[in-house]
């Protein structure tokens, strides 16, 4: 009997690409939000025990930071509530979850030379984090087998987000004002997905050997290091050198914006608290799994050149 995938949030960043790259891995079943609520419990215990999977790959979550603020219960619903009933129904049959969490879980406090590591103390300043976290727990209390994933910064080609933000937002304007006093690694979405096939790879092979899946808690994110400002500059710049580089540059318009102009946190205040930074040791993942992350600009350039070559 093949291994059975299932799969939520499915047309998420992350989880859009998961359903290319478990396929070969798996019978891989994907459910996308109209599927599959998590805010509707009953129907997640319900999914679960239905499709019985081998594996539960939990791409689905609340990831509006600022909304959060003012729909705690709703954020604590999907991003903690609703993995622990996840994880609750695969205890029984000790079949194993891939969770994703947030470097948001951590308070940012450390020096930026300094990355974070899975042991240190957990410490959310806003909402978001404060439930990823509390999603984690449960998931460990449930006594499933689990692999959670903390990444940060995550963006794509698809969908709202950091990349697509700037690139319309330069369309419009001669100039972008971004944050430069935060600090993290840009990581792709299709760059998650990729890691996370390799890591599920491991598992099946260390699970055969053994009967038994490995457990842990791992970092997960590109290497390297950028500020807000940093990162809306990078986009620019690569976007205009694929431009000039095309045999008819004029098929990709030349954006408005020549320049990112520096501000504070206290400049652009948001109703969630940011961590000053966000940047995640990778060792344990890269030893347990032997999973090396590109560095950040090494993705964006990809994802880049995937986005208008597409």
């Amino acid at each position: 009997m093949s291994l059975r995938v299932l799969l939520t949030g499915a047309n998420g960043q992350v989880g859009w690409h998961l359903r290319r790259t478990l396929g070969p891995l798996a019978e891989v079943t994907s459910l996308t939000r109209e599927e599959l609520d998590l805010a509707e419990l009953d129907r997640v215990t319900e999914a679960v025990r239905d499709f019985a999977p081998d594996i539960l790959v939990n791409a689905a979550a609340y990831t509006a930071v600022d909304k959060a603020e003012s729909e705690p219960e709703l954020a604590r619903m999907i991003n903690a509530t609703a993995p622990a009933r996840m994880a609750r129904e695969l205890a029984h049959r000790r079949c194993l979850l891939v969770h994703y969490s947030t470097d948001y879980v951590f308070d940012g406090s450390k020096p930026v030379d300094k990355p974070y590591e899975e042991v240190d103390p957990a410490a959310p300043r806003n909402v978001y984090g404060q439930t990823k976290l509390e999603g984690e727990r449960l998931i460990v209390e449930s006594g499933c087998p689990y692999i959670i994933l903390r990444t940060s910064w995550v963006y794509d080609i698809r969908g709202k987000n950091f990349l697509r933000t700037v690139l319309r937002l330069a369309a419009e304007r001669e100039e972008l004002r971004m944050v430069t006093d935060q600090f993290g690694a840009p990581t792709w979405a299709r760059s998650i997905a990729e890691a996370t096939a390799i890591i599920l790879a491991r598992c099946l092979a260390h699970s055969s050997r053994t009967a038994k899946w490995p457990t842990g808690l791992f970092h997960l994110t590109a290497t390297g290091q950028t500020t807000w400002a940093g990162f809306a500059n990078a986009i620019l710049e690569e976007y205009e050198s694929l431009r000039v580089s095309m045999a008819t540059p004029e098929e990709l318009p030349p954006l408005k914006a020549k320049k990112v102009v520096p501000i504070t946190t206290a400049e652009f205040p948001t109703p969630a608290r940011r961590p000053r930074s966000s940047m995640l040791s990778h060792g344990q993942v890269a030893h347990a799994f032997g999973v090396l992350m590109p560095d950040w600009r090494e993705q964006l350039h990809l994802a880049i050149e995937d986005m208008v070559c597409r």
